[in-house]
């Protein structure tokens, strides 16, 4: 069952849609071009987890800063990155975001407070912990937030990170996307546990478990975290329990050694479909209206597929650019 929606306008819940298809249209079109041969590296689909970017996205101001994982795409374009200079960055354009050479897992844009997404699995929390610290110390009442998956949440720095923003009451939102894999390995082996917000108890802050294809449920827990951090109470540790559509990587016959049906009762929790649902229910939505959604985010894929392609390449000349120390 989908959570009542919060007291938010018609048009910002429609914009809520608006970016979950637009996350899902895009990861799509990454993925084809990918297997066709026209991106390069590696690509790791959101499709199935829209509603965990969107729904905490939705709770910040530009200032606030966040920071994501490997599987970066979809908070990215939730914190409002150009689609363009995304897609650029995926097809190796010196038009990208990084040039051309930092590719799927290092999209970052400062002006709008994504701090980047991170290869390294755990690898961000750290930093954006060092920028709600900056944040704390700016005093201008900004927050950060630490998007991570369930493997992150074993590692050191999840552990490091989440007692020293608890001591020093740090303006931070620790956001777990439980998607019940690392990899191709289920939580369910690695974690004594069934709930990892049940270690916030550890470092006397709040542990939060919520239904992560609820973009309400999602944004209600991420605006009371943000207040929270907002008036210097500190930290909050949010899991979103969720599930991701695609295998870990998009790989030309790649098994993916998970239980198909256990695929398929989750896509039957279809994020943006419960949400549309919704917003029908509500009234605020029709055909007409969805049509018009559709249209426009594929309109605006199409223009940065086109952005991309007609970019060129980094020359050799440029490869030591903004490579400050060797």
């Amino acid at each position: 069952m989908q959570t009542r929606s919060p007291n938010l306008p018609p048009d910002t819940q429609r914009e809520m849609l608006r970016r979950m298809l637009t996350i899902r249209r895009f990861e799509e079109r990454a993925s084809a071009d990918y297997l066709a041969g026209k991106i390069y590296g590696v690509v790791h689909c959101y499709i199935g987890e829209e509603a965990v970017a969107v729904g905490v996205c939705g709770a910040l101001e530009r200032g606030d800063r966040i920071i994501s994982t490997h599987r970066g795409h979809g908070h990215c374009i939730a914190k409002g990155a150009d689609l363009g200079r995304m897609m650029a960055e995926l097809y190796g354009r010196q038009t990208g975001y990084c040039k051309g050479k930092g590719g799927s897992m290092h999209i970052a844009d400062f002006g709008i407070g994504m701090l980047g997404a991170n290869g390294i699995v755990a690898g961000g929390i750290a930093i954006v912990t060092g920028a709600g610290l900056a944040a704390q110390m700016e005093g201008k009442g900004s927050v950060a937030v630490s998007f991570f998956g369930d493997g992150a949440s074993n590692a050191g720095p999840f552990h490091e990170c989440l007692n020293i923003a608890a001591t020093w009451k740090l303006p931070m939102l620790y956001v777990c996307e439980n998607n019940l894999y690392a990899a191709q390995t289920a939580a369910a082996a690695t974690h004594a546990l069934s709930d990892i917000a049940a270690r916030a108890a550890g470092y006397g802050i709040p542990g939060v478990v919520v239904d992560g294809n609820d973009v309400f449920a999602v944004y209600q827990a991420a605006n009371r975290a943000v207040d929270r951090a907002r008036s210097g109470d500190g930290p909050t540790l949010i899991e979103c329990k969720t599930y991701r559509w695609r295998a870990h990587t998009e790989r030309r016959g790649q098994p993916d050694p998970r239980d198909q049906q256990e695929l398929e009762v989750w896509k039957g929790r279809d994020p943006i479909a419960r949400l549309e649902r919704q917003l029908r229910e509500q009234g605020d939505l029709d055909d007409s209206g969805l049509q018009t959604i559709e249209r426009d985010v594929v309109t605006a894929l199409d223009a940065a597929v086109a952005f991309a392609e007609a970019s060129p390449f980094p020359t050799p000349e440029r490869a030591t650019d903004d490579v400050f120390s060797a």
